[in-house]
């Protein structure tokens, strides 16, 4: 099988409008001919190209330089990337950033108010809040490095300290967040534990305030 056919095979497999980095095609590439993963990567781009010019994949777009997806026809026209998998391949996953600001708000029921932007905290944020064009999307660093085990922590002890920011119309935030943290299984042990270390004093109070409610239903 050729580099070609080998490639074209695993592009009909990805599924339509998900982002196929050619980054990804040459690691494949490499296991497969069992070849260095430099080379890999110069017969991947060499065979994408040819891909493209040729017409063999007459579905196949370009987003951007090393990543490429499948379009889908529609009445209304070409069907265009995924850009929430773009979000999430570039800021969230493997559990390197959450969603923030008062979208986070939005989503926990805390206001009615629909934002007018997306902001997310990132691992991939290096030292101030900016805003990313190509996504349309804000990100700024977490208050400490995200992972899989502080990620939701780190969530409600941001929308903690968020409430005095932001409308927040909900008429009892503190239940709300309560149930969530009940729901969710998060220790209020684990929250204190970073409210202390990367919050500022008013979070603490908050999350005081939030530890009462499950307190009283008791």
């Amino acid at each position: 099988m050729t580099y070609i056919e080998y490639i074209r095979d695993y592009l009909e497999r990805q599924v339509q409008n998900k982002p196929i980095y050619t980054s990804e095609i040459a690691d494949s590439v490499a296991g497969y001919y069992g070849i260095e993963r430099k080379k890999a990567a110069g017969a991947t781009a060499v065979a994408v190209k040819r891909i493209m010019e040729n017409g063999l994949m007459p579905d196949l777009r370009c987003y951007r330089k090393g990543i490429y997806y499948r379009t889908v026809e529609t009445p209304f026209g070409e069907t265009g990337i995924s850009r929430e998998k773009l979000i999430a391949d570039r800021y969230l996953l493997p559990n390197n950033g959450y969603e923030t600001g008062l979208n986070l708000l939005h989503d926990l029921g805390l206001t009615t108010q629909m934002p007018a932007e997306r902001l997310f905290a990132t691992n991939a944020a290096k030292d101030c809040t900016r805003y990313d064009n190509r996504l349309g999307v804000s990100v700024c660093p977490p208050k400490t490095t995200v992972n899989a085990e502080n990620k939701a922590y780190l969530q409600v002890l941001d929308a903690l300290e968020l409430m005095d920011k932001s409308p927040v119309d909900a008429q009892d935030p503190y239940k709300i967040l309560a149930d969530h943290i009940k729901r969710n299984g998060l220790s209020y042990e684990k929250l204190l534990h970073y409210a202390d270390r990367y919050y500022n004093q008013k979070t603490i109070i908050r999350l005081a305030h939030t530890a009462g409610i499950n307190g009283l239903e008791r």
